[in-house]
């Protein structure tokens, strides 16, 4: 039996509220008409000066403002709802998915067809693209097109995270580029300056390290925009970000935990919250012998007090992690704890000869967080390992720099030889995938730490090929237990996230979510009031 499942598409869902951004000032405000701006490239969910959805470990959220996926996750990230597919059938082996498109238009004005669907899938699936998605197009069998509106998937073997996988790639005009090489598209110029979408915004100008401007996109399916532009604003951090947005310069940017009180009690401001869906974690890299032994690996989680950084940083909103999961139902009972125990984690060391492994050489934690809170955050763990003997150098460099440096195939280990990052691990459990699986080691995915650990892809295959909803839960279980033993990572924690947004902003929807979305935040609702 076929299941058939019927997408409530973006032109026809319901408006959802929340809140949104009034007027900006300067030079991209200059122009007639209602604009919003705001810093949706600031924090983790960010991106900054990525243009390129094929390459988007993050930004989706400005992103999918003018692109837009085949599906994607609903507001609340609990289920997948349609945007360029209104409906979707699964074959009873579960190898054969077929979409049906909606009525879209390019920017340009030409028609969105399935052949745009299926020249985009096979890009995220090559991975001489420049693709961050390629590795998880292993089972794709073929892309086929039977008419116009009419998308069909075969994989080689079932996945429940196709969907999934399938709300984070933006659709791609063949047209426009299908006569540039595919080792050459990501180096393209025609992200930052001539992008075509079919979402309710249209790409105007990119004012390089300042700002992107869109402006309403009048054939939208979904009718045209009640913005007249919409403008995303650069910022070099977080508190650049704030004080523009109290100077009424932007009027929505994220914001770190211990910024939210200040706007709490603030009538001008509204403070949305939720989970980040973001396990951090130290990663060690394997190609270094320093973290060879389990013991040095143990001693770390111990050396550690998580619950203390929790408190007094994260004020509370965090949750500590033992695998790459918190989740009630992905926990299995009775898994390490990794307490607090500096006395356990020197006895550790000293019977793994730390001394002699490294001893108090400095260890390079590269990491790309670069907000108030990740240095204090980094500054205590810097402290805590000290105290055991262990002497790491937190470097703080930008998004593009640290991809750079952890995805290069021929990477200097000395550059990262731990690193602290966040990985998404939901809606779909299995977004960790990418980060652990020994085949996704650059340049074939995002394993950065270079896990090379037989159990863990096992368990991880195992739960990415069950399609039994019932039994997923209990394989995933399996990879917290082989995560909690193996200690592939530290895993520190899962914090929630906060965006701030005006109060003259109307029917704005934001979602802290990982990578910034996807979700259905309707953009073309967005409003200011006076």
């Amino acid at each position: 039996m076929r299941k058939v499942f019927h997408l409530p598409a973006i032109a026809l869902g319901a408006l959802m509220s929340a809140t949104v951004m009034p007027v900006l000032t300067g030079t991209a405000a200059s122009a007639a008409g209602t604009a919003m701006s705001g810093g949706f490239d600031v924090g983790p969910g960010g991106f900054q000066g990525n243009f390129n959805p094929l390459a988007a470990t993050a930004g989706l959220t400005w992103l999918s403002t003018y692109f837009e996926p085949l599906v994607s996750y609903d507001e609340k990230l609990q289920k997948i709802v349609g945007v360029l597919a209104s409906s979707y059938e699964v074959s009873p082996d579960q190898l054969t998915y077929t979409f049906k498109l909606a009525d879209a238009k390019w920017h340009d004005g030409k028609a969105f067809t399935a052949k745009d669907a299926k020249f985009t899938i096979d890009l995220a699936a090559n991975s001489k693209t420049g693709s961050v998605f390629a590795a998880r197009f292993k089972l794709l069998s073929s892309v086929e097109t039977p008419d116009d509106h009419t998308l069909v998937i075969k994989l080689s073997a079932p996945s429940a995270s196709l969907l999934d996988t399938l709300a984070k790639i933006m659709v791609l005009p063949e047209h426009a580029l299908s006569a540039v090489p595919a080792d050459q598209l990501a180096k393209s110029t025609w992200w930052s300056t001539s992008p075509v979408g079919t979402g309710p915004f249209k790409f105007v100008k990119y004012v390089q390290d300042q700002y992107v401007e869109l402006t309403a996109n009048s054939d939208y399916r979904g009718g045209k925009p009640v913005l007249d532009r919409l403008i995303n604003r650069y910022f070099a951090n977080p508190a650049a970000a704030i004080s523009a947005l109290r100077a009424g310069e932007i009027q929505f940017t994220y914001v770190d935990s211990n910024d939210v009180p200040t706007f709490k009690e603030d009538k001008s401001f509204q403070v949305i919250e939720g989970n980040s869906f973001v396990v951090n974690y130290l990663g060690f890299n394997q190609d270094s012998p320093l973290w060879k032994d389990l013991r040095v690996r143990q001693a770390v989680m111990h050396a550690i007090n998580r619950d203390a950084i929790i408190q007094s940083l994260y004020g509370g909103a965090a949750k500590p992690a033992n695998c790459a999961y918190v989740a009630n139902q992905l926990v299995p009972d009775g898994i390490e704890a990794y307490a607090y125990d500096p006395a356990k984690a020197k006895q550790l060391l000293e019977e793994a000869g730390w001394d002699k492994i490294n001893g108090g050489k400095p260890i390079t934690l590269l990491t790309y967080y670069n907000t108030p809170l990740a240095t204090n955050v980094l500054a205590a763990v810097q402290a805590m390992l000290a105290q055991v003997g262990i002497n790491v150098v937190p470097r703080a460099v930008d998004a593009p720099t640290y991809n750079g440096i952890v995805l290069n195939p021929n990477a200097d280990t000395s550059q990262f030889q731990l690193v602290y990052a966040g990985l998404q691990n939901g809606p779909d459990p299995s977004n960790i995938n990418t980060g652990l699986n020994e085949k996704q080691i650059p340049p074939a995915g995002a394993n950065v730490v270079r896990a090379r650990m037989p159990d863990l892809t096992k368990a991880l295959d195992a739960a990415i090929a069950e399609t039994d909803a019932g039994k997923r839960d209990r394989r995933y279980q399996d990879v917290c237990k082989v995560m909690n033993k193996d200690l592939p990572w530290a895993t520190m924690w899962v914090a929630n996230r906060y965006g701030v947004v005006s109060s003259k902003v109307k029917d704005f929807v934001w979602t802290p979510a990982p990578g910034g979305g996807p979700y259905i935040a309707h953009p073309e609702a967005w409003k200011l009031s006076n």
